[in-house]
């Protein structure tokens, strides 16, 4: 297994409800909008139930549950640098890196590709 392709199963084809619930791990993320936390939880929760089923989203749940770690944390540090005024800039920049990785992560996912975020942490391997 190499690093940028780290699935074993891609040499079969992914049935639509993998690729489907590839894809909602990461549209998940966007509880987050919502619930607070979401973002975290939905993806775990979708991750916890499928992974042990389909291999597809063991992987993109991973995926989806490390950028979304990584994200809040630096959403977090935003809300603390903002008494220096580089915060407002610093959640801006954060902002539209995380919607547009995400939009790209569920194009990925939603055509049965395995999609790896650049520059996260990887909490859960």
């Amino acid at each position: 297994m190499n690093d940028i392709n780290p699935a074993p199963d891609q040499q079969r084809e992914l049935s639509p409800d993998e690729r489907n619930w590839g894809m909602f791990c990461h549209l998940a993320g966007f509880a987050g909008i919502i619930i607070p936390f979401g973002s975290v939880i939905a993806p775990l929760i979708i991750w916890l139930i499928k992974r042990d089923e389909m291999p597809f989203v063991n992987y993109n749940g991973k995926e989806a549950l490390n950028f979304q770690i990584t994200y809040m944390v630096a959403f977090l540090v935003s809300v603390v640098l903002m008494s220096v005024v580089i915060g407002f800039l610093m959640m801006a920049v954060v902002g539209v890196a995380w919607l547009v990785f995400t939009i790209i992560a569920i194009m990925h996912s939603s055509k049965g590709e395995y999609y790896r975020f650049p520059y996260i942490f990887r909490v859960i391997n």
